[in-house]
């Protein structure tokens, strides 16, 4: 993998000068983030080498290079999930790549569904910790140490100093938002109502299909990572509705001022 990692960013760097210090996943809660960079360079994935190509609605497959203020920035837009039939190690070699590449720091985002009866549909949840449910970790097989520990810790995956930036600027700008764990299973068909029922008695408050092979892989290479989810439905007893992929896109949009809005001023002040 050390190999084809340096052979994906040895193209890339010759397709553009950005050096990036921010790399952003735009998860379905950041689709339109684009509109605030001022872009540079972009490169579609079916071009890059060893890349993935993504295959769901609303993940266009690109990497966008270019400046956020005084912040240079790479965001993948789109990202790749298990369901579709990559490997966790084919998930996150995007990730390996920004690492590569020279980002500081690391932001994911995602849509999920709410299990905390708190939780209210359009709400941001800064991630703090995950359960993976998923039976998969992009850290299985060998391991190379040029890319990280065979047995990395786990106490904090989340940036606490990110997180707790995150949660100021929550406040100073009326975000609705709340701080949670996130429990992640591969999909790609939406949670039982036991299953909901489980996964809120387990500790999570919320449930999506990706961010934590991601999130492993950049603690696994001591990258400062931070993770935010927009519920976009709820699956807590008496609020369970039918839900469809478009339903969770039109949701997720209803947030992304919000989450956007987060984000900006997260990079601007860091």
């Amino acid at each position: 993998m050390y190999e084809k990692i340096q052979q994906t960013v040895k193209f890339i760097q010759q397709h553009t000068r950005v050096k990036p210090q921010f790399g952003i996943v735009l998860g379905t809660g950041l689709s339109n983030f684009t509109s605030h960079i001022e872009i540079r360079d972009q490169i579609d994935y079916s071009q890059i080498p060893n890349f993935p190509v993504s295959t769901v609605k609303g993940h266009p497959g690109r990497l966008i290079f270019g400046k956020i203020g005084e912040k240079t920035v790479v965001a993948m837009q789109g990202r790749f999930h298990i369901y579709e039939g990559y490997s966790s190690q084919e998930v996150t070699f995007p990730i390996r790549v920004l690492n590569a590449l020279g980002i500081e720091h690391l932001f994911l985002s995602n849509a999920s569904g709410g299990t905390n009866p708190e939780f209210s549909v359009g709400d941001i949840m800064i991630i703090e910790d995950h359960i993976n449910l998923s039976n998969q970790n992009p850290l299985m097989g060998s391991n190379d140490p040029k890319m990280g520990p065979r047995f990395p810790d786990m106490s904090e995956v989340y940036n606490k100093q990110l997180i707790d930036l995150a949660i100021g600027i929550a406040k100073r700008n009326n975000l609705n938002f709340h701080v949670g764990v996130y429990a992640a299973v591969t999909g790609p068909n939406y949670e039982t109502r036991a299953e909901y029922r489980y996964i809120n008695k387990i500790g999570a408050d919320a449930v999506g299909m990706s961010t934590v092979p991601e999130a492993i892989v950049a603690r696994h290479m001591g990258l400062s990572c931070f993770a935010v989810s927009v519920i976009s439905d709820l699956g807590v007893e008496g609020k369970i509705e039918y839900i469809t992929h478009e339903g969770v896109i039109d949701a997720a949009s209803l947030a992304e001022p919000q989450m956007t809005k987060m984000v900006l001023q997260m990079i601007d002040q860091l």
